[in-house]
């Protein structure tokens, strides 16, 4: 395993996922006292999982088509258009 890939890859998803929706939905369902905190942890925790699961099928898919050079043009005008939206959309 390459160990620079890997923390790179960990601190990236890391910091897009700290405050994000996914992460306030979680803590509203570990709010509640009637819901296990192990049963709140483990089913965010799988559903991460099979989410990036799907990423990483997708990528492996596109990839086989795709240069991966124009995969991350798209991924990275993406944010950029997603970021737009959000900043005009605040406003």
């Amino acid at each position: 395993m390459d160990w620079k890939i890997f923390f790179t890859i960990f601190a990236s998803v890391f910091i897009a996922e700290l405050g994000d929706k996914t992460q306030l939905a979680t803590m509203l369902f570990a709010a509640d006292k009637a819901v296990s905190k192990y049963t709140v942890f483990f089913a965010a925790s799988a559903a991460l999982i099979v989410a990036s699961a799907i990423g990483v099928l997708a990528g492996t898919l596109l990839s086989e088509y795709i240069n991966p050079k124009y995969l991350q043009y798209v991924a990275g005008v993406g944010f950029i258009l997603i970021g737009v939206y959000t900043l005009y959309t605040a406003g």
